[in-house]
């Protein structure tokens, strides 16, 4: 009697997400990713280079392309986002004048992403379900702002600016909207109010643990609508 063999069809989905600094890819590689592997997808974090010997740092839009269609060429079988701040963002980038001139946070990180996803589509010419372009408002410091009350734990001196941290999340609709200038963007907030100093790389993935995903997606909406669009990825 012959025995016939089946092989279990794959439904893993792979999804590169091209991030501009390390405490991002630390963030999606501890954070984010845990959270996908009960769905089967796996979210695989790569820092672009910024020269041919460092990583981290602003990105232009044309070494973001080069990563992009190396990284989409790679397989076909796999995904790609990004991680990239708005703040610090090269004007370089699709829609950027446009996208400048809306008061509205949301509607401006929608129009990049919508340039963006235009613009690799045409010129890579990949299969548009494939890339998902995600622009962080403004930067990922802003996450941290979903729950000051945990930031503050992060270092015992830090309770002691708790008011001031307080009264920052206090002044804006969601952390989101922390705003857009080098002297009141996220980062720099920290870097001013907290003793020791915020170190980028050394607190921010760990506070964002201890901060929790559920808590940052609830008071995170663009970023939780981000995680969404990933959740619902089918296999390629």
């Amino acid at each position: 009697m012959e025995t016939k063999c089946f092989r279990r069809t794959s439904i893993v989905k792979t999804v590169i997400v091209l991030v501009e600094g390390q405490s991002e890819e630390t963030f999606i590689r501890d954070v984010v990713a845990p959270a996908f592997h009960h769905l089967e997808i796996y979210l695989q974090p790569r820092c672009i280079p910024t020269s041919k010997s460092s990583k981290g740092g602003a990105v232009t839009f044309e070494r973001f392309m080069h990563h992009a269609r190396n990284t989409l060429n790679e397989r076909q079988d796999t995904y790609v986002t990004t991680m990239l701040d708005l703040y610090g963002l090269d004007s370089n980038f699709p829609n950027y004048q446009e996208a400048s001139s809306y008061i509205d946070i949301y509607r401006k990180a929608e129009t990049l992403e919508l340039g963006l996803a235009n613009k690799v589509i045409e010129t890579i010419s990949c299969r548009p379900e494939r890339f998902i372009p995600y622009i962080q408002p403004y930067e990922f410091e802003g996450l941290l702002f979903s729950d000051v009350e945990r930031l503050s734990q992060q270092e015992p001196d830090w309770k002691k600016s708790l008011n001031i941290l307080q009264g920052i999340r206090s002044q804006f609709d969601t952390p989101e909207h922390i705003n857009n200038s080098y002297e009141t963007k996220p980062s720099k907030r920290l870097e001013d109010c907290l003793s020791p100093k915020y170190r980028k790389t050394r607190h921010g993935p760990l506070a964002a643990k201890n901060i929790t995903l559920a808590t940052i997606e609830r008071e995170c909406h663009h970023f939780h609508g981000w995680l969404e669009k990933l959740r619902i990825l089918e296999p390629l």
